[in-house]
C-alpha cells in the first residue's frame, strides 16, 4: 500500500479531469490534515488533534500523522499507506457492525455560489485490515455545522425537515468498488451550487442494510476502514456544458490513467455498458483537443499461458480502439501496446486482484507515441 495512482471513477456524478482557474481559492480548510494541536497519540482524537476539523456525529475518527509513533504514517493500526500529500491523513469507518459511522467535517472558508460549478477532488486508500469495500460514499454540504448524537449513520432523519441546514447530498459511486489497498484512488466531480453550502461532510449515509459492500480477502466481519487526504474544493473553470459526464479541460500529459469501469470478464475482450460508458468520456476529451494522441496499454491477470495471454491483451487494445474510431476518433491518433499478465497492479491469487489487472490504461500524449519512440 504504498503507491499513489490515478482513479477515474464511472459515478452517479461526474467524476473527471477538469481545468481550474489559475491560483484558484481551495475553499476547504486544513485540506491536507498538516495542521494540527498536537501529534496524535490516540485513536478515536481527530477532533482534539487536527485544526480546522471536527465529526458531525459521536463516530470517533482518527487522525494519523507521521510525527507519531502511535498514530503514524506510513504504518498504523488499520495497513500502511504513506500520505498522498504531506505528511497526515484521516482515517474512518465507512461501515460496520450495528452501523457504526464515522464522519470528518469542515466549515467552508465561505459559502458557495448559486447556480456556480465547483470542483471537488480528493485521495481515497482502502485500509488493509478492512474486511468490506463500498462501492458509494457520500459528500453532504449544510448550511451549517451538524451535531448529532449518534455512532451510527448519518440518516435522513438528521438533516431532511430541517430547513435550517439546507442540505446538499451528493453520490459519489464507483462501477465496482472503491477496494484500493495499495494505491490511492483519486476522486473529482463537477456539481452546480445551490447557495446553501457552507459545510462539507465526507463519509457513508446509509445504514448497512441499504450499502452496497465487496467482501476482501480477509473472513472478519470489522468493516471498511478508509483513509482519506487531499480535499480540495475549487470553482471549476471548465465550459459550462457538462452534457456528457465528460473528460474536458486541462488534461495531464504523460500520465497514466486506469478508469475503474473499463476492466474485462476473464478470457474476454469485449466492453462492457459501463466501460462503453467511459469510453465515451475519454473520446470527448481528445474531440476537445486535436493536439493530443492517445496510447492504449492492455493488460490481463497471470491465468493462461503467456503468448496466449499478450494476444488477449493486444485484443482488449483493439476493441477500446474499434470504440473510440467508432465514435469518430481518427485512427491516426490511437497507439496501442500490450503487456499480458507482465505488469500486474494487484496480487493475482484472489479473484479481486486477477479482477484490477485485466485492464486497459490510458496514456494521454501531446505527440504521436511512435514518432516519440523514433525521436
Amino acid at each position: 500500500m504504498r503507491g499513489i495512482g490515478h482513479y477515474l471513477g464511472a459515478a452517479c456524478l461526474l467524476f473527471t479531469l477538469v481545468a481550474v482557474p489559475a491560483g484558484a481559492q481551495n475553499l476547504v480548510p486544513n485540506p491536507g490534515f498538516e495542521g494540527y494541536s498536537r501529534c496524535p497519540r490516540f485513536l478515536g482524537n481527530f477532533e482534539a488533534d487536527i485544526i480546522g476539523w471536527d465529526c458531525p456525529t459521536q463516530g470517533s475518527t482518527d487522525y494519523f500523522h507521521r510525527c507519531s509513533e502511535d498514530m503514524g504514517t506510513p504504518e498504523n493500526f488499520n495497513g500502511e499507506q504513506r500520505a498522498a500529500e504531506g505528511e497526515g491523513y484521516a482515517g474512518f469507518y465507512a461501515y460496520a457492525p450495528g452501523d457504526y459511522r464515522e464522519y470528518v467535517q469542515a466549515q467552508l472558508a465561505e459559502p458557495l455560489e448559486d447556480g456556480r460549478q465547483y470542483r471537488l477532488r480528493f485521495s481515497l486508500s482502502l485500509a488493509e485490515r478492512s474486511d468490506f469495500a463500498l462501492n458509494t460514499l457520500h459528500v453532504l454540504f449544510t448550511a451549517k455545522p451538524m451535531r448529532v448524537g449518534t455512532k451510527k449513520n448519518l440518516a435522513r432523519r438528521y438533516w431532511l425537515g430541517h430547513p435550517e441546514l439546507k442540505p446538499h447530498q451528493l453520490d459519489i459511486a464507483a462501477s465496482a468498488s472503491f477496494a484500493d489497498t495499495e494505491n490511492w484512488m483519486h476522486l473529482d466531480t463537477v456539481f452546480t451550487a445551490r447557495g446553501t453550502e457552507a459545510n462539507l461532510i465526507i463519509g457513508n449515509l446509509l445504514p448497512n442494510a441499504r450499502t452496497r459492500t465487496f467482501r476482501t480477502n480477509r473472513r472478519s466481519n470489522k468493516g471498511a476502514y478508509y483513509y482519506l487526504d487531499g480535499i480540495v474544493l475549487e470553482p471549476y473553470a471548465g465550459n459550462g456544458d457538462t452534457g456528457r459526464e465528460s473528460l474536458v479541460g486541462d488534461i495531464p500529459k504523460d500520465s497514466l490513467l486506469v478508469l475503474p469501469s473499463l476492466l474485462f470478464e476473464f478470457d474476454a475482450h469485449q466492453l462492457t455498458d459501463a466501460g462503453k460508458e467511459a469510453l465515451h468520456r475519454v473520446y470527448d476529451a481528445l474531440r476537445s483537443d486535436l493536439s493530443l494522441f492517445l496510447e492504449l496499454r492492455g493488460h490481463t491477470d497471470s491465468r493462461g499461458a503467456p503468448a496466449y495471454n499478450q494476444q488477449l491483451s493486444e485484443q482488449r487494445c483493439r476493441a477500446v480502439a474499434r470504440y473510440l474510431e467508432g465514435l469518430g476518433l481518427d485512427s491516426v491518433r490511437i497507439r496501442w501496446i500490450g503487456f499480458g499478465a507482465a505488469r500486474p497492479v494487484a496480487g493475482n491469487s484472489s479473484e479481486s486482484g486477477r479482477r484490477r489487472n485485466r485492464r486497459v490504461e490510458f496514456l494521454i500524449r501531446s505527440e504521436d507515441p511512435v514518432q516519440a519512440r523514433q525521436n
